[in-house]
């Protein structure tokens, strides 16, 4: 004989409900954090290269831009070379170096640049999305107007321009998870946002030690842990910055009265 189905108490319901919608909301940002699983970084898709830097050479002499679309280029030295409104989308160029380069207007979206170099490269106007370039070097790089989208963790960011980039999340494009600028533990000294859109970004144990933040928007962005001190302010949005542990002058705290967890801060 069948047993009788005792049905679940209310409270018991409604508490495995409300999981299971906190589950499937978070379910996007899980995806957009496990890009790298299963992913052998070690095969030679992403540590060797189908052409040579004469090869490259060639065609941009030919007067032709060349298509570098989804091209395995790990590990070349491609510095100094004009990549103008090119398109590397879903390229690997893991530890390339584009030290120097022209790259204003380039696509870069989805493109696989872990630990690359692109130190005083003009970044202005690309597009970034969906890239990987953790541990990257930007050093004094011009990312001025540009759209990012990736990952920057650990990247080296100094004295880097993003006046009037966008890096905030792509609420549009919630089916690939929350896609915004992820620059956690990132090395940003005396970087220049000024009018950059930093909403909603993950900012975490990021260093801002004389960052320009004139006219930035920085509004729900994560910034827990994160090093502001000898930042430059003003007219910053800061409504719902979660600054949780984040290290602030003590005499700019008022600069972040909007700020979500001030209380939390620590003062120097």
């Amino acid at each position: 004989m069948a047993l009788p189905i005792k049905p679940l108490p209310i409270i018991r319901l409604f508490a495995c409900v409300t999981a299971l919608a906190g589950f499937v909301a978070l379910a996007p940002r899980l995806a957009a954090q496990d890009m790298m699983r299963g992913l052998d970084l070690s095969s030679p898709e992403y540590t060797t290269a189908e052409m040579t830097r004469a090869d490259i050479q060639k065609i941009l002499a030919s007067g032709k831009k060349p298509n570098l679309s989804s091209k395995s280029l790990n590990g070349l030295d491609l510095s100094g070379l004009d990549f103008s409104g090119v398109n590397f989308r879903a390229a690997r160029i893991n530890k390339t170096k584009f030290a120097g380069a022209k790259l204003e207007g380039a696509i870069l979206d989805q493109t696989w640049a872990i630990g690359a170099d692109f130190a005083g490269a003009d970044l202005s106007r690309a597009s970034l999305f969906a890239a990987q370039m953790q541990k990257s070097n930007f050093d004094n790089a011009d990312l001025s107007h540009a759209r990012i989208a990736g990952d920057f963790s650990g990247a080296q960011m100094r004295k880097t321009k993003f006046m009037g980039a966008n890096l905030s999340a792509g609420m549009t494009n919630q089916s690939m998870g929350l896609m915004r600028a992820v620059l956690r533990s990132a090395d940003l000294r005396g970087a220049d946002f000024e009018g950059a859109n930093m909403a909603r970004t993950d900012l975490e144990f990021a260093q801002f030690d004389g960052a320009n933040f004139t006219n930035a928007d920085l509004s729900g962005a994560d910034a827990g842990g994160a090093d502001f001190r000898g930042a430059i302010f003003g007219n910053t949005n800061l409504s719902g910055c979660d600054v949780t542990g984040a290290t602030i002058d003590a005499a700019q705290a008022h600069v972040f009265a909007e700020a979500d967890h001030l209380d939390r801060h620590i003062k120097k």
